[in-house]
């Protein structure tokens, strides 16, 4: 005998994502805002001047990737229990991308599952880690890799809240931006060579186009099925270079950059993309004084630590290399032999 269950629906994620000014944001129920201390000295007041609910309450966690764990998770649950939220409250992610990879994973999991907003306040965050719907935490086997997909009611997007972000915070987002025009969009990878991100109304051109293209690619591919791997160019290695350094040496978009000339250096190998390609690449990460290169200790250990990756199956390691500038290729079929042998380029001091 069988019982069948039958739950076909359509449930529609949709959401917008505001660019601009923070505007006024109402909510009829309870709000939790979680945050660092770091950002909520800088803008907390600015928020909660915008913002008006029933109750507002305010949970703060360190700041760093190193406390992106269970245990930060359950404080922000138990905060949340102790403040009687129920399932029609919201949680609203106020901070960079660590806030609100936390903050979604959070609301995902109170009450199996409440609504959240992100409001960004990094660059990174900004342009990639807010829009897509990837929430999760660290272990010690890897990064995100505990988490669900937990798409946000919404985003808001204001640009003025850079203003206090240090230099290297900004050039760790820039990485995520060139990412995005590497492997989607020759044209926006062309602007940016010739246009500085530091002045105004460029960086806010770069935050629409990498929004835009995200966007595009997370309706296409929301669970990360196919095409939406390839947002993770630069991943595979910068997440080896994440664990082997406790997340402490490199900043995430810091270690995306180092991660990108590596899978550039592979793709040059296997005829995937040219040298004068790659160093071009290359001098556009420099540009933002982004690390380069990372001093690979044990290449076996760093190879064996590709297993670990969430998009990896069995014995296949899957790499995401640029095809040229403004395309893509996600490939298992690379040999061993190939992959040590760029790993040992970066061995010692690096290439």
């Amino acid at each position: 005998m069988t019982v069948s269950i039958n739950l076909k629906r359509v449930v529609d994620d949709s959401y917008p994502i505001h660019i601009g000014a923070l505007g006024e944001i109402k909510f009829e129920g309870k709000v939790v805002v979680l945050t660092n201390p770091k950002v909520a000295g800088f803008h907390l007041q600015t928020l909660l001047s915008k913002l008006s609910a029933k109750e507002v309450f305010i949970v703060t966690i360190p700041d760093g990737e190193q406390y992106k764990t269970l245990e930060t998770i359950e404080f922000i649950l138990e905060r949340m229990f102790d403040h009687r939220l129920n399932r029609k409250s919201l949680l609203v992610a106020f901070g960079g991308g660590v806030i609100g990879d936390m903050g979604g994973f959070a609301a995902s999991l109170y009450n199996r599952g409440i609504d959240f907003i992100q409001i960004p306040t990094t660059l990174l965050s900004q342009v990639d880690a807010s829009v897509g719907g990837k929430t999760g935490v660290n272990n010690r086997f890897g990064k995100n890799l505990i988490g669900a997909f937990h798409q946000p009611r919404a985003v808001y997007i204001d640009p003025s809240f850079l203003s206090t972000l240090p230099s290297r915070e900004f050039g760790a987002g820039v990485a995520e931006i060139v990412k995005m025009a590497v492997t989607f969009n020759e044209p926006f990878f062309e602007w940016l060579e010739l246009h500085d991100l530091r002045e105004e109304a460029n960086l806010q051109h770069a935050i629409q186009m990498a929004v835009e293209t995200k966007a595009r690619v997370v309706e296409e591919d929301e669970k990360e099925q196919g095409l939406r791997a390839a947002l993770n160019y630069g991943h595979t290695f910068a997440h080896v270079i994440e664990n082997e350094t406790k997340y402490e040496t490199y900043l995430h978009g810091e270690s995306v950059a180092i991660g990108m000339v590596m899978a550039n250096t592979l793709a040059c190998e296997i005829g995937l993309m040219s040298d004068e390609q790659a160093q071009r690449v290359k001098a556009l990460l420099a540009r933002y004084d982004l690390p380069l290169t990372y001093p690979i200790a044990d290449v076996e250990k760093f190879y064996q630590a590709f297993f670990l990756d969430k998009k990896s199956a069995d014995s296949a390691i899957t790499f995401i290399l640029p095809r040229g500038i403004g395309g893509v290729e996600i490939t298992d079929s690379i040999d061993a032999t190939t992959v040590k042998k760029i790993l040992s380029l970066f061995q010692g001091c690096g290439a």
